[in-house]
């Protein structure tokens, strides 16, 4: 979940460095640092806090070199102070790392390099890296009785890395450079995301694209158990166990404009107004009137293999994990399918009876969540075929998995996800339309669902106009530090997300529940303070959530209701009314979800929380 940064060429490293780290800081906030080399000197900046921290020190004390790492943290092992920032240093000080990720042997292995004479200044497992890489750049010094024996550039290098790489437990995202090299930069990955940018005399190195874009136009995604040898102007590509490998060079998709602010005051609130165009974005060229389906160009199996597919079974984390069960409510009622959302993080670590026609669906935005990962890989290495949803082109995820849908809602940059779970919500209608076609829904049927599909973008620009109305009833409620959210069928995912918005970047504690399950338990925590957000559009189940609001309003608890155009009998009821769009049910978490980002939004800004990187999160969880 930290943020790496590389580069080597003819200018000054540091000026990339900077601007990497701002590009990634939502990765990691807690500290950050870079190292340089210069005139055959070795220097490390580093410091507790945010990147503007870092900039201020370096412009009070210049890092001067053509070769640099930097790094930004979201601390895992110690707390965030200057000590534990990276980059870290090998023991004799002729080397610097930066990592990504979590070394679960550390703790073996820094005893055994204390026993060697090493000692530790910092509590973190990554510093156990650097004195192991130290210790066997020596080991490898010392067999090399003569350099002309070493018939490949950087051997030595490569050798150390690989003698430390092979004793290392757990996931990593590397990049080193040596003092004695200061022609060359390493990077390596087991997990963790790296990629290289490719620029005219130069080479760049980031934890994801977006600090590449305007430096790099074409690309290299590195694999787990892959190591890169990179100089300004060459890149040889290392796989542990196959050797050199021929490494393939893609387009950088992703625009300036997608990495900039536009005006917006923080990231989240662009994001949010960016819902139309990427909702469009996720069904351009996925709709066939001819045939009432979805159409889509990746998913690699034939119709007649998902026709033979009697249980599908989605997993994913947070966010993901919500439109995963708008998914499930989605695909059961098209298709007919018995459908199970799992948590990644629990499924890789049961044994599920899958049966042999099952198919798993994972769900993520940055395609490296590390727990959707693992449990991909552990249903597929089970046989099953395994499909991906994802927003990252070229991602771990997106390339391990049989096939997939892409989002192509751009980068998402405010770590509290918006349009990436409205563009998955829309991609799984796609898919229950898709799945409802080949089983049990009609010509007639699959048609009414794509004009829902085709009028959505224009539905969404409407709930969109309940800014102002939101503004204005988070400033009633900003100061209470408890909400429920309620919500029925389609839209109790919907209140689950809204709950976790508020959640992440507002600090408040926040609950989603079924309407109906209020009365079992959480109706004890209503009081004059506690805020009940209903969402409650019209459907089959209406008349019973006026009910529970009724409940609420009997005990003294405020209600805001998410309501569509024209209710006044919710309106009777409720102390403060939003007004959505009427859209068919399946759509309705999609429309009601975007009062609800705007509603944690608000809150967050009236009570002076850092939107776009809240306190003790990340945005890409590449770690468990």
């Amino acid at each position: 979940m930290c943020g790496i940064v590389g580069y080597i060429g003819p200018n000054e490293a540091t000026d990339f460095l900077l601007e990497g780290l701002r590009r990634l800081e939502y990765r990691g906030y807690d500290s950050s640092g870079v190292a340089t080399i210069h005139n055959g000197d070795l220097a490390v900046t580093k410091t507790a806090g945010r990147i503007d921290d870092l900039a201020r020190t370096l412009k009070q004390y210049p890092a001067p070199g053509t070769i640099g790492l930097g790094h930004t943290r979201w601390a895992t092992h110690g707390p965030a102070t200057d000590e534990n920032a990276h980059p870290h240093i090998g023991g004799r000080r002729v080397l610097a790392l930066v990592h990504n990720g979590v070394i679960e042997n550390f703790r073996v292995l820094k005893q055994k390099l204390t026993q060697l004479g090493y000692t530790f200044s910092t509590s973190t497992d990554t510093e156990v890296i650097a004195q192991l890489l130290d210790y066997e750049l020596q080991q490898c010094q010392a067999a090399a009785r003569d350099e002309e024996q070493i018939t490949e550039p950087y051997a030595m290098l490569v050798e150390a890395m690989q003698a430390t790489l092979s004793q290392l437990r757990g996931t990593y995202g590397l990049a080193v450079v040596f003092r004695d090299w200061p022609d060359v930069l390493l990077a390596a990955r087991l997990g963790s995301p790296l990629v290289i940018g490719i620029g005219d005399g130069e080479h760049f190195i980031a934890s994801d694209q977006s600090p590449l874009v305007g430096r790099a136009d074409k690309i290299v995604f590195l694999a787990d158990h892959e190591l890169a040898v990179v100089t300004a102007k060459s890149i040889r590509v290392v796989n542990r166990d196959a050797g050199d490998v021929h490494h393939t060079v893609k387009m950088l998709e992703v625009d300036e404009s997608q990495v900039e602010l536009d005006g917006f005051a923080h990231y989240m609130l662009k994001e949010i107004y960016e819902q139309p165009e990427t909702i469009r974005n996720a069904m351009r060229g996925r709709l066939n009137r001819d045939s009432a389906t979805a159409v889509f160009g990746g998913l690699n199996l034939t119709a007649q293999q998902l026709r033979t597919i009697d249980r599908i079974v989605l997993t994913a984390c947070g966010t993901s994990w919500h439109a995963g069960l708008v998914g499930e409510y989605m695909l059961e009622a098209f298709a007919r399918l018995p459908v199970e959302v799992e948590y990644a993080s629990e499924l890789r670590y049961r044994n599920p009876p899958l049966s042999s026609n099952t198919l798993l669906f994972a769900i993520t935005q940055s395609g490296e969540t590390i727990d959707t990962l693992a449990a991909m890989r552990e249903v597929m290495r089970k046989g099953h075929p395994v499909l991906s949803i994802c927003n990252v082109v070229g991602s771990t995820i997106a390339r391990e998995s049989d096939g997939g849908v892409y989002l192509h809602a751009g980068p998402e940059i405010g770590v509290a996800s918006t349009k990436a779970f409205t563009s998955q919500c829309v991609v799984l209608a796609l898919l229950a339309l898709y799945f409802g076609r080949l089983h049990h829904l009609s010509y007639e049927a699959g048609l009414r669902v794509i004009d829902e599909l085709e009028a959505l973008p224009d539905q969404v620009e409407q709930a969109l106009e309940t800014n102002s109305d939101i503004r204005r009833i988070a400033g009633k409620y900003s100061r209470c530090n408890n909400f429920l959210y309620l919500g029925r069928q389609y839209n109790f995912p919907a209140a689950l997300e809204g709950a976790l918005k508020l959640k992440e970047i507002s600090y408040i504690h926040a609950e989603g529940y079924p309407a109906a399950e209020m009365k079992h338990g959480p109706i004890a925590l209503v009081d004059e303070n506690t805020p009940s957000v209903f969402v409650v559009p019209r459907g089959g189940v209406y008349e019973k959530v006026l009910a529970n609001m009724e409940e609420i309003k009997a005990r003294g608890g405020p209600v805001i209701a998410i309501v569509n155009r024209g209710d006044e009998e919710a309106a009777e009821i409720a102390d403060d009314v939003v007004h959505v769009p009427v859209v068919a049910d399946f759509l309705q978490p999609i429309v009601t979800s975007i009062p609800l980002q705007l509603l944690a939004y608000h809150i967050a800004v009236l009570r002076g929380c850092d939107v776009d990187k809240p306190r003790n999160l990340a945005k890409s969880v590449t770690v468990e």
